[in-house]
């Protein structure tokens, strides 16, 4: 079964005053990409968080939130960055005099800037929280799998009535070309005698094979199994269920343009008519296939 590339998870731990909450969020992509938004505490897992997503998922564009609180309730563990306020005061008291600002330098200047405050070094800390944090990604990302499991489903579901919809459509095709041959056959042999000022000039060997080659030409028979070879293969990647999305889109290109060469190669309005519903229908496929991973 093909999955989606659309989703949504979340997740959510909290265990020893520190509670770790993760949102994942995926939609259509060609390749795997992720935006990923951690707190500061975080920022240098960031390749273990994608690690994280690559293990469950192959495409898609991926957006990955993590929040981390802790119990207001116990003492803070940040320290005040005595240098770098006093280096930033500096800068604003230079600043002001130099824009002729009459307004005094406040508090809550220095405090817009993060970097006065600190994190504890401990790396006791850090693993502690990004434990809690995984727990809580790994929660999203077994969710957002199985939505995208859950759409991928209904998907399958659709595409395959529609493929096999379009097989009975290729077989009915085949079937009246080649009751339509004989008959283009006998109107070509007429065409020809009533053009002729003397029917006895007429090479019948000739004709014949004239007749037998053009003939041929709206012979579509090759281009049916082509076709259902196409389908086969398109039913077996989408029960594999491995990223099949690229393969999917590149048979479904070769059905296409079976179904082209069919149209082309037909003068008859009911075999017209069916190849225009076949690429509808192909269309229908190839907008569900951009959503499939």
């Amino acid at each position: 079964m093909a999955f989606s590339m659309t989703g949504y998870g979340n997740g959510e731990v909290e265990r020893d005053g520190i509670a770790a909450r993760a949102e994942v969020r995926s939609v259509n992509n060609r390749f795997l990409e992720m935006t990923l938004r951690l707190p500061r505490t975080l920022q240098l897992r960031e390749q273990d968080v994608k690690e994280l997503v690559r293990k469950k998922l192959v495409r898609g564009k991926i957006n990955v939130t993590l929040n981390i609180e802790r119990n207001q309730t116990e003492e803070l563990s940040i320290t005040l960055n005595t240098a770098a306020a006093k280096a930033y005061y500096k800068l604003l008291e230079e600043l002001r005099t130099s824009l002729g600002i009459e307004k005094e330098v406040s508090l809550r200047d220095l405090l817009s800037f993060s970097e006065i405050f600190e994190a504890p070094e401990g790396a006791e800390t850090d693993e502690q929280e990004w434990q809690i944090a995984q727990e809580a990604l790994t929660i999203a990302i077994d969710k957002l799998v199985t939505m995208r499991q859950q759409e991928g489903s209904e998907l399958t579901k659709d595409v395959t009535t529609r493929v096999t919809n379009i097989a009975s459509i290729v077989d009915e095709i085949e079937t009246l070309s080649k009751r339509r041959i004989p008959d283009e056959r006998a109107r070509l042999r007429e065409r020809v005698i009533q053009m002729a000022s003397d029917p006895s000039i007429i090479d019948e060997k000739r004709l014949e094979l004239e007749i037998l080659l053009l003939s041929d030409k709206l012979d579509v028979t090759e281009e049916c199994v082509r076709f259902r070879s196409h389908n086969k293969f398109f039913h077996e990647a989408l029960a594999q269920g491995d990223a099949a999305g690229r393969k999917l889109t590149f048979l479904l290109q070769e059905m296409n343009r079976e179904a082209n060469t069919i149209g082309s190669k037909s003068s008859d309005a009911e075999i017209s008519q069916k190849i225009v519903f076949v690429k509808e229908e192909l269309e229908k496929i190839r907008e569900q296939l951009q959503n499939i991973e």
